[in-house]
């Protein structure tokens, strides 16, 4: 089964690497699409070096000349397309190309969760499970009828990075297992059920602003959605945006009385914050615990 592979992600490059372990089995990646640098994706990857040393043909693509790559693709003659780390949609041409079409990757549990951002929407929004799916890509957004999806659990102490890691994990044993499938001719398709699809939207920077009326389990679970390889939840001080990237909840209430954004502890790099209702949080911002006391307002 001849590969034709685009991408340009973390995820991108440890597919395309599991995928050459395939070789001996006659299930080859033939032609590659990737860029040269991109401003839209935290964790780019460039796949060019892993082709070269690989001996297999890439293209970088132009935005303003994406029927490039579709012609650099047609002359290799690819079975299938597999399209994993993308910004945008293929389109049609590109999707029927491959006689088996034209595969994509979700992080999420699809018909829920389609759309943008899904790592970090799903620990923002403090959920405990999300998944990891393959699907036959169609001209719609993650709405084709899926190939392979498994359960990922989301524990507390996850952040975005031990989450992304939790996924590749996964993602590689599922591509190994459906490319063998497909190249076999016996991968089976399951058709979602439109009625429960859910969507969410690109995250602007204004989602990862920090406001102290938010409660402490909130503001925990903001910072944990964005923390590497995405820049970081952050919050206002004195003019100045302050990133944060690590928290600590506290099973302590203090009275409701006490104002949102006031300092109530020290200790060294860590400030104890009041936050809504009753909650507080441990915060650890070195630049900020130099300058501040107890008393003080965020």
């Amino acid at each position: 089964m001849k590969i034709g592979f685009i991408g340009c992600v973390q995820s991108s490059y440890k597919a395309l690497e599991t995928l050459l372990t395939l070789k001996a089995e006659k299930i080859e990646v033939v032609a590659v699409v990737t860029k040269q640098q991109s401003v839209v994706n935290a964790d780019f990857v460039d796949l060019a070096p892993l082709c070269k040393d690989n001996n297999i043909p890439f293209h970088y693509e132009n935005p303003s000349q994406k029927e490039l790559s579709l012609t650099f693709l047609k002359k290799h003659k690819p079975d299938v397309i597999y399209c994993f780390g993308w910004s945008y949609l293929l389109d049609k041409e590109t999707l029927d190309l491959a006689s088996y079409g034209a595969i994509g990757y979700h992080p999420a549990p699809l018909p829920k969760a389609r759309g943008r951002h899904p790592i970090i929407w799903a620990l923002a929004l403090g959920l405990k499970e999300t998944a990891s799916t393959f699907f036959k890509m169609d001209e719609g957004a993650d709405s084709g009828p899926i190939l392979s999806q498994e359960i990922v659990t989301i524990e507390p102490e996850d952040n975005a990075t031990s989450l992304y890691t939790k996924l590749l994990t996964i993602s590689t044993e599922q591509i190994i297992e459906f490319s063998r499938a497909l190249a076999s001719k016996t991968a089976r398709f399951s058709p979602q059920d439109p009625s429960k699809a859910t969507y969410w939207r690109k995250r602007t920077r204004a989602d990862g602003l920090i406001d102290w009326r938010m409660q402490a389990d909130s503001i925990h679970n903001l910072v944990r959605a964005l923390s590497p390889p995405y820049p970081g939840a952050e919050f206002v001080f004195h003019e100045r945006h302050l990133i944060l990237q690590k928290t600590y909840l506290t099973e302590t209430t203090f009275s409701k009385h006490i104002e949102p954004g006031r300092i109530l502890e020290l200790d060294n790099t860590k400030v104890l914050v009041k936050c809504a209702d009753t909650s507080a949080l441990w915060i650890e911002q070195p630049q900020l615990a130099e300058s501040i006391k107890v008393g003080d307002y965020l």
